[in-house]
């Protein structure tokens, strides 16, 4: 069963979306471990995803305060463990959202991206087009390598821009997974639509 990671070079990135096209695309499970602020993530993949088969997973901590999940976890007196973050049971494929970047906080020592690590998810990383995108998405390529995490391939959200996109691909020499286009609205159409195109690329 795969167990992809979806990470991002930011916050806002388009983490919830392409989590949502993975989940319909594998009928996977859903599971955001840190969820700070309301409306939750797990609710919009919820209203999506059109399959029967995927079940979304509690996430493992939950905090008020739309913020850094250690800020989020201040505010509540509370800390996050890496150790408490535990792979829900499942027979099924699972996609994994993080939250914001890679290097988010998540206490005074560990990161966002330790929790792929210590999961050992293979990544899906998304990059936003926008100016600066692509010194953000080389910089995060970068940590993921560093770290020697395996990483499935890059999906590009957002209006096209080929010269970013290009640049972006000769660099971190990873496979682009998908396009998706900037849209006004996003419903359960558009998320099959986008589902169909890159499900054979994820098995």
């Amino acid at each position: 069963m795969k167990k992809y990671f979806v990470t991002a070079i930011g916050t806002d990135s388009g983490k919830t979306l392409v989590s949502a096209i993975l989940t319909q695309a594998l009928h996977a499970d859903y599971w955001k471990p840190i969820q700070s602020g309301n409306p939750k993530d797990a609710d919009r993949i919820a209203q999506l995803i059109s399959n029967s088969k995927t079940k979304i997973h509690e996430s493992a901590y939950f905090f008020e305060k739309p913020a850094s999940p250690h800020d989020a976890a201040a505010a509540e007196n509370r800390n996050i463990h890496l150790d408490h973050i535990l792979l829900p049971p499942t027979n099924n494929h699972l996609v994994i959202e993080g939250a914001g970047g890679v290097l988010v906080p998540l206490n005074d020592t560990d990161f966002v991206i330790d929790i792929a690590q210590k999961l050992d998810c293979e990544l899906i990383l998304v990059s936003n087009l926008y100016l600066g995108s692509i010194n953000h998405t080389l910089l995060t390529f970068r940590e993921l390598e560093r770290r020697n995490l395996s990483i499935k391939g890059i999906i590009f959200n957002g209006n096209s821009n080929k010269a970013s996109q290009e640049i972006i691909l000769k660099h971190t020499r990873l496979p682009c997974l998908l396009e998706i286009d900037q849209h006004a609205h996003i419903d359960q159409e558009l998320i099959i639509r986008y589902a169909k195109k890159i499900a054979d690329l994820l098995l």
